[in-house]
């Protein structure tokens, strides 16, 4: 009670003093040079009201709060108790009422009074921005669904101006919405997905933005459950005896599952020696391969590939045949795969046809006709006498045999 009276003693005193100065100085007429400009800062940022002043002469000058006629400073005094507030001026022509660490309640009206009579006062407008932050309640958690059931994300925000908030998948992925359609973002503060499936399996990222930095975000994790089904791309597979041969088959299931191999007599395929099984799986997708090294007779008949997770269990079926082959086909099937690709060489193929000169001869007892065909030298490759090239070479083959006969005759 004793600290409050002289505060008011303390004002009352300084007012007296400001009035008594007014009255023994020389006539002057204090004017504004220019309005107050309003001001916006950020929540724990300085922020600075400034007011010029021309021909203050004696007057004093006092900072007030409008919307609690709380007095801040009179001259270069500060009269609140409020440590953050500070005032500052150049000449007593530059006023400046400086709150350092700005809150959000420091949002308002301010005033600076001239003690004229009548008194002389400008005010300002100081607008205090908020980045936005997600509240814990009510925004959605991760969550874990049945496949087929409607879903609603929610995200709740606050800051200065209201958030805008934005929904979109964490890795880029498309937002399935009703009707099938496809979208990058949502806006608004719930994410509506009717009918979920696997498909929307994932991160969702509420992103609340405000144009006061920083954005913030939060990452709702969608999760949904499903029984298991399996795909086999292939049901028959054929092979030879001793052949190398690889069984596969595609799961899907969440929870993951466990999958395995098995027998058509229920046995599970174990694992080493000749049999190999490699699981690949990703999020709730499995590849399953079977690699049987060299196929043999107990080896051909059904495999099942089985899945089986908390909410059900499902196979897929896939019978391996035997090819029938004799070994001599075999062989020849095999050398024929070595050789594919590979391009034939073949020799040229070359006819000549050679005579003395008659002419060489003047009695012509002596004459005679040679014909020579083909090289000595050359060979010929009939492992091409079964390609287009090679029947054109068979055919001019003949027909030089032909002429040959005719040339003879003659």
């Amino acid at each position: 009670m004793f600290f409050k009276l002289r505060v008011v003693i303390l004002i009352f005193n300084s007012y007296l003093h400001i009035a008594l100065s007014a009255v023994s100085s020389e006539v002057s007429d204090p004017k504004f040079s220019a309005p107050i400009t309003n001001v916006t800062a950020a929540v724990g940022r300085e922020a600075v009201l400034t007011c010029q002043v021309l021909d203050l002469g004696s007057y004093k000058v006092a900072w007030l709060r409008v919307d609690t006629q709380t007095i801040l400073t009179i001259q270069n005094n500060v009269i609140t108790k409020n440590h953050r507030v500070g005032i500052s001026f150049t000449e007593k022509k530059t006023w400046q009422l400086r709150l350092k660490d700005v809150r959000e309640s420091d949002k308002g009206w301010y005033v600076l009074q001239i003690n004229t009579d009548p008194m002389k006062s400008q005010m300002g407008y100081l607008d205090v921005v908020v980045p936005p932050d997600i509240l814990d309640f009510p925004t959605s958690t991760d969550m874990i669904v049945r496949e087929g059931s409607n879903v609603t994300l929610k995200c709740a925000a606050i800051g200065s101006p209201a958030p805008i908030i934005t929904w979109r998948r964490e890795h880029g992925e498309k937002i399935m919405l009703a009707n099938d359609s496809e979208v990058l973002t949502v806006e608004g503060a719930t994410l509506n997905i009717p009918r979920v499936n696997r498909l929307h399996m994932g991160s969702y990222l509420c992103i609340a933005s405000n144009g006061v930095p920083p954005s913030v975000s939060k990452r709702i994790t969608l999760i949904v459950h499903f029984p298991p089904m399996i795909s086999v791309a292939n049901q028959l597979v054929g092979a030879y005896e001793g052949q190398k041969v690889t069984l596969e088959c595609h799961s899907e299931a969440y929870p993951k599952s466990i999958n395995y191999f098995m027998r058509e007599k229920g046995e599970i395929v174990p694992q080493g020696g000749k049999f190999e099984t490699s699981i690949k799986d990703n999020a709730y997708k499995v590849h399953m391969n079977l690699t049987i090294k060299s196929v043999s007779q107990s080896d051909f008949g059904s495999y099942m590939c089985v899945a089986k997770n908390s909410l059900g269990e499902t196979d897929g079926t896939i019978k391996l045949y035997k090819l029938p082959h004799d070994d001599g086909n075999y062989n020849n099937w095999l050398e024929g795969r070595r050789r594919k690709g590979k391009k034939a060489k073949h020799k040229k193929f070359n006819s000549q046809i050679e005579s003395n000169n008659i002419e060489d001869d003047p009695e012509g007892s002596n004459k005679r006709k040679e014909l020579m065909i083909g090289n000595p030298d050359d060979t010929y490759d009939y492992s091409c006498s079964m390609s287009v090239a090679c029947h054109y070479q068979v055919i001019l083959t003949s027909i030089s045999i032909a002429s040959l006969v005719m040339y003879l005759l003659n």
